[in-house]
């Protein structure tokens, strides 16, 4: 199979979805690998280093023309739009619905489109979305203490435990993958940190992981007011159901918050779990609503592109592998924890939560491949 790796498009996204090693994996079963000049400058890697793991470097009109599979991280761009064709393999985060535009253009072009963010395991787990998700939640406490910084517009408290002066407390919303990745954080810099979760296990297993200035508690509405009311910095790291409307906190819940307390948004669900986030940039990172600074950067491993990469590659490349060995339909229909990424086949909409979202058609993945 002909694969195609492009240096992407977003602003500032400097992530490659295959790194070199990756590259040559694939070479080395027989598939021809196209990445796109410069691809991997972002995160470190040279186009020497491509071409010595047997790629063939080219210009983006060529990786998209050329490649049966696209090999990618984030979203389709609309400068993307017109380079994809009906039944090209793309592979990525889709984020479907988050954008509906792309959605649109996604269904009329005809690909395959299959969504990292959604293939599942054995454990209801998501293997495709963890690495970036414990990188995204370091990231976030990385940036609560950056911004809580005065210089940068915070009320100028250092988020660990200082000699006369109080320990500062971070409320962390989510014990999965970047929720224990803020807390790693948070509790070595001697913070008072409270997890919350309705999930015990998830809190047991956090539990383990964790040391001894971390406290788990249910996450109901007596013990969230509690962290709004005390916390200098929530985090939230709960990805929140595409289909609901209602939130954990509203909007009204900030008049509750310290003066200067943040909140870190890493699942950056538009008015998702927190009424008020809507996803922002690295060039322009942070917001107020009623006096609360957010800080809600929908790529926030971006920032860390070379680590990202390098853990996202490794990651993504088994299942990549099996498309590029099998075909799209055989692997799909091999794999069901795949299937469960399946989003768009030959302009029919295949992930549910975005069919329900934004009312649209819906169909189940194995009944359009076998129809196809």
């Amino acid at each position: 199979m002909i694969i195609g790796v492009p240096k992407e498009n977003k602003r500032n996204e400097y992530r490659v979805a295959a790194v070199p090693s990756s590259v040559s994996a694939l070479t080395k079963k027989g598939h021809t690998v196209y990445v796109e000049y410069s691809a991997g400058e972002g995160s470190g890697f040279s186009d020497g280093e491509y071409i010595e793991s047997g790629a063939v470097m080219a210009s983006k009109k060529e990786v998209y023309t050329k490649c049966d599979l696209l090999y990618k991280v984030k979203e389709i761009e609309p400068s993307e739009y017109d380079m994809l064709r009906r039944g090209q393999i793309v592979v990525t985060y889709f984020h479907s619905n988050a954008h509906l535009d792309m959605t649109i253009n996604m269904l009329k072009t005809g690909i395959i489109g299959i969504a990292y963010e959604d293939v599942d395991d054995d454990n209801n787990e998501f293997p495709l979305l963890s690495p970036m998700s414990i990188l995204a939640g370091k990231g976030g406490f990385i940036s609560a203490l950056h911004f809580s910084q005065s210089v940068h517009g915070g009320r100028g408290t250092m988020l660990s435990n200082i000699v006369g002066a109080s320990t500062p407390r971070i409320a962390i919303i989510g014990c999965g993958s970047s929720g224990i990745g803020a807390a790693e954080l948070a509790a070595s810099f001697g913070n008072k940190v409270t997890m919350l979760d309705v999930n015990y296990k998830a809190m047991e297993k956090a539990r383990y992981r964790l040391p001894s200035n971390v406290e788990f508690v249910y996450s109901n509405r007596e013990n969230l007011v509690t962290c709004l009311k005390e916390s200098d910095a929530i985090i939230n790291c709960i990805l929140w159901d595409k289909t609901r409307r209602d939130h954990l906190i509203y909007r009204e819940d900030l008049e509750m918050m310290k003066p200067g307390a943040m909140i870190i948004d890493v699942a950056c669900d538009d008015e998702g779990a927190i009424e008020t986030c809507r996803s922002t940039s690295h060039d322009d990172p942070v917001y107020y609503e009623e006096g609360i600074m957010h800080y809600c950067v929908d790529n926030i491993p971006s920032g860390f592109s070379r680590t990202a990469s390098i853990i996202l590659s490794a990651a993504t490349l088994p299942y990549v592998m099996a498309i590029a060995n099998k075909g799209a339909e055989a692997a799909l229909m091999d794999d069901n924890h795949l299937r469960r990424g399946l989003t768009f086949y030959y302009g029919k909409l295949t992930l549910k939560e975005t069919a329900v979202k934004h009312n649209l058609v819906y169909t189940d993945p194995a009944d359009a491949i076998l129809k196809n």
